[in-house]
């Protein structure tokens, strides 16, 4: 057991420094152009895109308005996701931008103590979801030049994440059994006021002066997008090692004989291997391929885009190394997420036959606008993501008003039917 654990944490990781190491040397102008090609990526379309969202999430945590919706919407996060309220500040972010912000923002919250251990690791399960942009523009209209798809993809990619959200609520339940009760019972009637008085709290307890405020939530935000940057860009090079070096291909025969058995077709293991490591990179290999049935192409690139590849759990596992969240439960729940992601676009093509449906519905014209690195994109995205975040929290906050208050009405029934009895 001893030895095993040594090989996974001292040998592998230095064998794998080692490999990539001698590959830069042999193939150096490969490995440089993948690492500009990851550059690229990350510098016209992730940090200008992500960073107005990283900003405007922590000064929300600053300005007490994440408290607040912690009391405002516990009614429903509690009861669908077994997390506190302020999680759904987490969930609406995390599904209108995308990667890796869920994790960033979870990592917040328990530094905070606004949730604890195990409730930051299932909210960290579901929240840290794909953007719609990228399932829309980059996906369906940039790789798979099927526009109507971008549907079908967002729906299966969204409900299973609920899906997870809503299975992961007993992972670890009867450790926090009494903990969940303890909380239960000290809601108090007044949801509103005690919602205010959390904010006015929790921007009393913070003190600092908005300009600091800023100021530090800007670099923050940055240093965690270099390391986004470094990431794509090391998996980048990985890849481009891996596939220069043979590797990709001595893997894709087991993988093919293992699709075969699935009834899929042989010729997704390049590209699905490939997602394992970057979804990016996964997707847009499915997309090229010729002679396979669009439905089965949607299969696997949903089920990649669920997974969202190792470069994105390199990502979230050092977001989270400050805190004691554990990563496991994560890859788990990306791998129940990849098989829910599939078996729901296989229904949505299939049974439910949605394909038909998403061709002849208009689309937001954004939507069909593959992700450019230019001001007019950033502007779009940030207006269309925005947009996105607030109806999401608003919808939220309806159907926990509305469940508070119907409890409400029936604890006053009771009450009374009590009273009658005495």
């Amino acid at each position: 057991m001893l030895a095993k654990k040594q090989l996974i944490s001292f040998y592998l990781p230095a064998i794998l420094a080692v490999f990539l190491t001698v590959g830069m040397i042999f193939f150096p102008k490969e490995a440089f152009e993948a690492s500009l090609s990851g550059l690229a990526i990350w510098w016209n379309i992730v940090f200008p895109a992500l960073l107005p969202f990283f900003v405007f999430s922590q000064l929300l945590i600053g300005l007490g308005v994440v408290h607040f919706l912690g009391v405002l919407l516990e009614p429903i996060m509690r009861p669908l996701f077994n997390v506190p309220g302020a999680g759904s500040f987490v969930l609406a972010m995390g599904l209108a931008s995308g990667y890796p912000i869920g994790a960033v923002l979870t990592t917040q919250l328990r530094e905070q103590n606004l949730c604890s251990k195990v409730e930051a690791e299932r909210l960290l399960s579901f929240t840290n979801t794909a953007d719609p942009l990228f399932m829309f523009g980059a996906v369906a209209v940039g790789m798979l030049h099927a526009p109507h798809t971008g549907m079908i993809i967002a729906i299966a990619h969204y409900a299973s994440s609920l899906t997870l959200g809503i299975i992961m609520r007993f992972y670890r339940n009867k450790a926090e059994g009494k903990q969940n009760k303890k909380i239960q019972r000290s809601i108090k009637p007044g949801i509103l006021r005690r919602a205010l008085e959390a904010l006015a709290h929790a921007r009393q307890k913070d003190s600092r002066p908005f300009g600091k405020m800023l100021g530090e939530a800007i670099i923050q935000s940055v240093n965690t997008l270099l390391l986004v940057g470094g990431f794509i860009m090391l998996f980048s090079v990985i890849l481009t090692m891996m596939d220069l070096s043979g590797i990709i291909t001595l893997i894709a025969t087991p993988v093919s004989r293992l699709l075969g058995l699935l009834g899929m077709d042989p010729s997704f293991s390049p590209s699905l291997i490939r997602g394992i490591f970057e979804l990016d990179l996964g997707c847009q290999m499915t997309g090229t391929l010729k002679g396979v049935a669009l439905g089965e192409k949607l299969v696997i690139v949903s089920a990649i885009i669920a997974w969202s590849g190792l470069s994105v759990l390199a990502q979230v596992a050092s977001i989270v190394s400050s805190t004691d969240i554990s990563v496991a439960p994560y890859v788990f729940a990306r791998m129940i997420h990849a098989v829910l992601a599939g078996i729901y676009t296989f229904l949505l093509l299939g049974p439910l036959r949605i394909n038909q449906v998403a061709e002849n519905v208009t689309q937001h014209a954004f939507l069909q606008t593959i992700p450019r690195g230019n001001i007019p994109y950033w502007y779009g995205r940030t207006v269309f993501m925005g947009g996105r975040f607030i109806f999401i929290l608003l919808a939220l906050t309806i159907i926990s008003l509305f469940i508070y208050y119907l409890e409400k009405i029936k604890t006053k029934r009771s009450d009374k039917l009590r009273f009658r009895r005495f």
